[in-house]
């Protein structure tokens, strides 16, 4: 099997900008991709990074360049693959070895790990004809992607990878939840819970 992991290298994360700039933006994106590569090894996998485009630090895993746009990226290596093929999120911080071996030991010829708002965080496609659709709602286009080729879905129900990071408001999970660098680079730059008539946000100390 092998683990691809997409990532974007330039101007990353950019509904983060409220609260990050544009250095700090690529910094933290770098440290989630770091948890998840991590969280690969964990699960006894080896990841590849799928990058848009070279990557200025070196990386102890292989890296592939695709400028493309993700869903070609994606289907291109399912195309050559002849294998089973797992994709998982660079932004998903929560991400433990556990929750991406539940992931990678699910029966099913796909098995889909869907995240809030109707997106695909995860997958592994063990049918040949699978191929991925990552515009809109793509959790519902990859089950009717399914039906189409007569695949059989697994659905895995994770919140640590239902939780993606886009906007400032999912700081608060990775504060409170995150077991990486990504949770640690926040509070190293002053990010704390800031708690305002019953909800939960984060702040930065000094600001």
């Amino acid at each position: 099997m092998r683990v691809v992991v997409p990532y974007r290298v330039r101007d990353p994360k950019t509904r983060l900008a409220p609260v990050l700039d544009p250095e700090e933006r690529v910094a933290f994106s770098r440290a989630m991709l770091d948890d998840v590569l991590a969280a690969v090894w964990g699960a006894g996998r080896v990841p590849e990074v799928l990058a848009t485009e070279p990557l200025d630090a070196d990386l102890p895993d292989p890296v592939a360049v695709d400028a493309r746009p993700l869903t070609d990226a994606v289907n291109a290596v399912l195309d050559a693959a002849g294998e089973p093929v797992a994709v998982v999120a660079a932004d998903l911080a929560l991400a433990t070895p556990a929750a991406l071996a539940r992931l990678f030991d699910a029966a099913g010829e796909v098995v889909l790990a869907p995240g809030r708002g109707g997106g695909t965080n995860a997958l592994l496609a063990r049918h040949p004809q699978f191929r991925v659709d990552y515009h809109g709602a793509s959790y519902r286009d990859h089950l009717s992607a399914c039906e189409t080729i007569g695949a059989h879905p697994v659905t895995v129900d994770s919140y640590r990878l239902g939780t993606d990071v886009d906007e400032p408001a999912d700081l608060v999970e990775v504060l409170l939840h995150g077991e990486g660098v990504a949770g640690e680079w926040l509070r190293d730059r002053g990010f704390v819970l800031a708690v305002d008539g019953g909800r939960v946000g984060v702040r930065r100390e000094g600001e």
